[in-house]
């Protein structure tokens, strides 16, 4: 039982951590329904922004305060990913207004080519660390339930916690607040929103904002784990099976789906994987998606879609 419980919260723990970029996907969908195809770059630019400054800020003001240094490196490449939203917005975005979604789709494909080149440009293409401070030792829990406890990484509850107050204010932003409503009426009708005076632009440079924001978050946490190498933009693709399952256009459901798949993942690799030959883990959330594809295309979550003829 011990052991299905540590697999069971590591599960949950990578879950965490595929729907925190899963969100930037569902959050520029909800608002402008452009599926951001860039959105893997996106994550990959923050965290080279936030590698780089927290080694160069330390240098240039001579600082020996580790965290401090953190803190403005974090604010830097907040305000960097501020600018490239609102450069998307205004030199693609605003020329691409009721296009088709194709057209969308290829623009943000362009965005994400673009931002890898710059990005190494700027920062760099080796591998560079992104050391916050998340204690990385492993502790152990129910010691006194079960043999030798569940063995859990300390920075993986963190960056879970992490993950999860954020989808918290994300989704109170998006259902409290003027500007939340605003943008659920700008994804559902471009032109409508626009006759009752929603500004549109301004609706796209927020989102593309919080997006950007959010991609900060993930390569943040993605960079801590695994490194800020140009590998880190195929995060990206782990989080489409997790949106498929949750549904487009629900910021919970990305949530749902990312511990669905990675608690599956985790589960199928250790019962399943020895029976197979291994290899589980790499597949199992596509097949998964696949099979929402054919017989719930919208998600768990996602709004139906019926068009009338």
């Amino acid at each position: 039982m011990g052991f299905f419980l540590e697999t069971l919260f590591g599960g949950l723990m990578a879950g965490m951590l595929y729907s925190l970029v899963a969100l930037g996907f569902v959050l520029i969908f909800k608002a402008s329904g452009v599926f951001n195809f860039a959105q893997g770059a996106m994550v990959l630019f923050a965290a080279l922004a936030m590698a780089r400054f927290s080694e160069w800020i330390p240098r240039w003001l001579g600082l020996d305060n580790a965290l401090i240094a953190n803190v403005l490196a974090f604010l830097v490449a907040g305000v960097i990913m501020f600018v490239v939203a609102w450069l998307i917005e205004r030199l693609v975005l605003r020329h691409l207004v009721n296009q088709e979604g194709a057209t969308l789709l290829m623009a943000t494909l362009g965005i994400t080519y673009f931002m890898e080149g710059l990005g190494q440009t700027l920062f760099g293409s080796d591998i560079y660390q992104i050391n916050i401070g998340m204690p990385k030792d492993p502790i152990f829990l129910f010691e006194s339930m079960f043999e030798g406890g569940v063995l859990v990484n300390k920075e993986d509850v963190i960056a879970a916690a992490i993950a999860a107050a954020l989808v918290v204010v994300l989704s109170l932003f998006f259902q409290k607040t003027a500007t939340g409503r605003a943008l659920r009426a700008v994804a559902d009708d471009h032109q409508a929103a626009q006759s009752i005076g929603i500004p549109l632009n301004r609706i796209w440079v927020i989102v593309w904002c919080v997006a950007g924001v959010v991609a900060l978050v993930s390569g943040m946490i993605w960079g801590s784990k695994l490194g800020v190498q140009f590998s880190l933009t195929t995060v990206a693709l782990r989080a489409l099976p997790v949106i498929i399952l949750g549904g487009l256009t629900s910021v919970p459901g990305a949530i749902i789906g990312g511990l669905i798949i990675g608690v599956g993942e985790k589960l199928s690799e250790v019962y399943v994987g020895p029976y197979v030959g291994g290899g589980i883990e790499i597949w199992f959330a596509y097949v998964l998606a696949l099979v929402f594809l054919l017989f719930r295309p919208q998600g768990l979550f996602g709004e139906k879609i019926i068009d009338r003829v």
